[in-house]
């Protein structure tokens, strides 16, 4: 009998036509899996093969909107979920109320509030009854927190914003498995080296029971971020020719993005979207899709620009832009970009078009855009020397320090955080404007909010930069201290001096903190309602005396950033 090996992942839901949702799943072995909903939706699909696993992404047609139906996956007509022992409630899609057409109403004439839940950079959970090194996983402890009260307000949809799992930052569990596969004294070492391997993140990751059970209920969208492959993916243009040379390198790079495609893209593209794509239907159309997988994966790596890994999701009048913010990178230096020509306009036409229809545009980057103001002059200063600004010394000096320090992020592209500032200047300014623009990010292991001010006229939408990281990681002392010292005045002042140093010019925008800096393994939430919009912090801790298990979720800020 075939089984379920992983999931099943609720992904995309859409309520604002016929209602619709696509659920992932792993199995052990060829079938048809079917969802069954208590209210009469379905849907079904055959699983396709990819280097000896199975998978396949089920799409639910006939949800009505604004309604909330338990549901179970069955292959082969077997239930397989949940599980006939689950002491977790009732696996659910609930789907959102359609909008009234040109309204921010339902067709009840009510204004339904989106909650948006988000953070990035998680280590699986440690296994239950070991203790965690690392402290109590916010997701875990989120899942924790909502069975136990299922009529406990839970997210409408949870946003994963990079580091998913850690391809080069392997657990105790994972280490040994690799050993009895291969001799890790060679190259790549307790890092992962092929799709293999990668599944067993994914397996280590997706299978603690309480992420299990979230993931099956509160849908999710994903992006990868650098450790989803390797620690600095894509920093410059010489990182990769260097990679190039090491024999171990093109395997890791090319499972990475298989298994990326699969294991997380793939949900996050709508049914519409999923129906017209021509490798989702070749790999399904084959009796083993690897091979074309294989050269899809060869053929990114080779010209990033030929494929787009971001894209949009609509929640009602709220936009999400997630933006790919790794793959898509110029790496030639002298022409550096986040994002290449398409894609860059891609993301333009996306944030400009039906002004009117939105209340709020979040822009989803799994690197921050506004950073603590040290960092990003240095990062900047560090750009001007790595071309050559100072010279061919300092310009070997720059790539060296670049590299030691991850000095990647938007600064380190400083035409396209300019390209991004005016984009957002651009998207939240009119009569047509949203509420409030949001830059979503997560990377850098601590949580803040930023605000920016242009130095030639201020958008009339609130420009946020929200930064919620990590979600279950270690906050090395160091990485604390650094960082607030690079929101400091003194760390400021220091700044500047490094961008006069690198002939860097003032950015267009300035921009203080004006909240935080808070380190914990965290998750951030917005509530959104009209035009009104909402932010809270809460994080995961263990109080005195109390075993891991125990771990609760604390508000720790609250704010409003808009009253509508």
């Amino acid at each position: 009998m075939t089984g379920l090996r992983l999931g099943p992942l609720l992904r995309h839901v859409d309520g604002e036509s016929a209602g619709t949702a696509t659920i992932w799943v792993e199995t052990d072995g060829p079938c048809t899996a079917e969802v069954r909903c208590e209210d009469g939706a379905y849907g079904s699909s055959r699983t396709f093969l990819i280097a000896g696993h199975h998978y396949a992404l089920i799409p639910v047609t006939g949800l009505t909107p604004g309604t909330s139906a338990a549901y179970e996956v069955l292959l082969d007509e077997r239930r397989v979920w949940p599980p006939e022992d689950s002491a977790f409630p009732p696996s659910v899609i609930r789907t959102p109320a359609a909008f009234a057409a040109g309204t921010g109403t339902d067709h009840a004439g009510n204004s339904p509030e989106l909650r948006v839940s988000f953070g990035s950079c998680r280590w699986a959970s440690a296994p239950v009854g070991e203790p965690d090194p690392v402290g109590p996983d916010a997701l875990h402890t989120l899942a924790a927190t909502l069975a136990a009260d299922p009529a406990a307000v839970r997210p409408d949809v949870l946003l994963l914003l990079g580091d998913q799992v850690y391809a080069d930052e392997t657990s105790k569990a994972t280490r040994r498995w690799l050993a009895e596969r291969r001799d890790l004294s060679e190259p790549p070492g307790a890092e992962v080296a092929d799709y293999e391997e990668y599944t067993r993140l994914y397996d280590e990751s997706w299978s603690d029971p309480n992420v299990r059970w979230l993931l099956s209920t509160v849908p999710s969208c994903m992006i990868f971020d650098d450790h989803d492959v390797i620690d600095d993916w894509n920093t410059s243009a010489s990182w990769v020719a260097e990679m190039r040379t090491k024999p171990w390198w093109r395997e890791r790079i090319l499972s990475g993005l298989m298994s990326y495609w699969v294991y997380q893209h793939l949900g996050n593209l709508s049914p519409a979207e999923l129906a017209t794509d021509k490798l989702y239907a070749a790999v399904r159309g084959e009796p083993d899709g690897t091979g074309r997988l294989r050269e899809f994966a060869a053929e990114a790596d080779a010209d990033p620009a030929c494929v787009r890994w971001s894209y949009r999701r609509d929640f009602g009048r709220t936009r999400l832009l997630m933006v790919d913010s790794r793959a898509a990178r110029v790496l030639a230096e002298g022409h550096r970009e986040m994002l290449d020509a398409e894609e860059a306009a891609w993301v333009r036409d996306q944030a400009l078009t039906d002004p009117g229809d939105r209340d709020h545009l979040l822009i989803g980057t799994s690197l921050p855009w506004l950073l603590p103001p040290l960092v990003h002059d240095a990062e900047s200063w560090n750009a001007a020397l790595a071309r050559g600004e100072r010279g061919k010394r300092w310009a070997r000096f720059g790539e060296a320090l670049r590299r030691r320090a991850d000095l990647e992020h938007w600064a380190a592209f400083p035409t396209s955080f300019e390209k991004l500032a005016g984009l957002i200047a651009e998207a939240g300014d009119g009569p047509d404007a949203p509420a409030t623009v949001c830059v979503l990010s997560g990377d850098v292991h601590h949580a803040y909010v930023a605000e920016p001010a242009w130095r030639t006229g201020q958008p009339r939408s609130r420009v946020v930069q929200l930064t919620c990281s990590p979600v279950h990681n270690s906050i090395p002392l160091s990485i604390r201290l650094g960082f607030r010292f690079g929101w400091s005045r003194v760390g400021r002042r220091l700044g500047r001096a490094f961008a006069r140093h690198g002939r860097v010019p003032a950015p267009s925008v300035s921009w203080g903190k004006t909240g935080g800096p808070w380190f914990g393994n965290q998750l951030m939430t917005l509530a959104l309602r009209g035009r009104a919009a909402r932010l809270s912090l809460a994080q995961a801790r263990t109080p005195d005396g109390e075993p891991e298990a125990g771990a609760r979720l604390v508000t720790v800020d609250e704010r409003e950033l808009a009253a509508g």
